[in-house]
């Protein structure tokens, strides 16, 4: 079954990321997506995240399906102005592409700070351009000489200070088109379980991000520098107590990810450079079981 059609019947996913190149050569991309194939469902292919330029993720997704890997396509609206969004979209239908994550995108401060922000629209005004293309209009209200088809998707943070201001986001995406969400990284199930109680009466599909930490120095990194991410201070203490911090590390992922299956209908596993450590996680938390 395709990850649309688990996702449709109820089932439960698990899927990982996956980063494009800093270079034009695939061959370890390729090799990377060989490996982790048969752990998940599908592979988010990230698009210049934290604004740091990679290889077009538009390439690289269609490189999944050439390696017989269903890829989520994250498309941001910082980079491309209506035109390219639209280009791209129905380029990646053209490709095999068969999901696509909207998204607004990190700001350029983040990363490359001479580049210029786009943002003719965001999150939402992304997924209705999208809602045209698939009934057959582009933005000028032209005909298309077919449908596009792709399952698209919309993020959420669970972890936000104000819930309530999420769950408005998200219908407001819902209405837009959005057929299923993926959170931003979540660290604490107690927290999530808020969140999943708020939203419950949305009845979208929802996927949980597990950002998988294994050390006090990325820890601290990703709360002081990475937009919409709150690490609590209970995994400050496990890692600042344990002999091992990268096992702690997986350990705690493992454990988180399966409490959130309990709560959601997949979980979503990040890893910070090694992305091999994702199969240690599905294999420590049994999540294939």
């Amino acid at each position: 079954m395709t990850f649309r059609e688990k996702l449709v019947s109820g089932q439960k996913v698990i899927t990982a990321e996956i980063t494009p190149p800093h270079g034009p050569d695939p061959l370890h991309f390729r090799e990377k997506a060989r490996e982790l194939k048969s752990h998940f469902d599908a592979l988010n292919v990230t698009d210049n995240q934290r604004a740091l330029m990679r290889m077009s993720n538009l390439a690289t997704a269609a490189m999944l399906v050439q390696e017989g890997v269903e890829p989520i396509y994250q498309l941001t609206c910082r980079d491309r102005n209506t035109i390219a969004l639209q280009s791209d979209l129905l380029g990646a239908s053209a490709l095999g592409i068969p999901n696509v994550l909207c998204l607004t995108g990190d700001p350029v401060r983040a990363g490359h700070f001479e580049a210029k922000s786009v943002f003719e629209v965001e999150s939402v005004g992304l997924l209705r351009m999208l809602g045209n293309l698939q009934n057959g209009k582009d933005s000028a209200g032209k005909d298309l000489d077919s449908k596009l088809n792709i399952f698209p998707g919309a993020v959420v943070n669970p972890s936000a200070k104000r819930v309530d201001g999420q769950i408005r986001r998200m219908e407001k995406k819902i209405e837009a088109g959005a057929q299923f969400f993926q959170t931003q990284a979540v660290f604490s199930a107690t927290v999530f379980e808020e969140y999943a109680k708020q939203a419950a009466h949305l009845k979208v599909p929802t996927i949980a991000g597990v950002l998988i930490v294994q050390s006090l120095k990325t820890a601290r990194f990703l709360q002081k520098k990475v937009p919409g991410v709150f690490v609590p201070d209970e995994m400050f203490e496990v890692l600042e107590k344990a002999e091992d911090p990268k096992k702690a590390g997986l350990e705690y992922a493992a454990r988180l990810s399966r409490d959130l299956l309990g709560m959601c209908q997949g979980v979503h596993l990040m890893a910070i450079r090694d992305e091999s450590v994702v199969i240690d996680v599905v294999n420590i938390g049994k999540l294939r079981s």
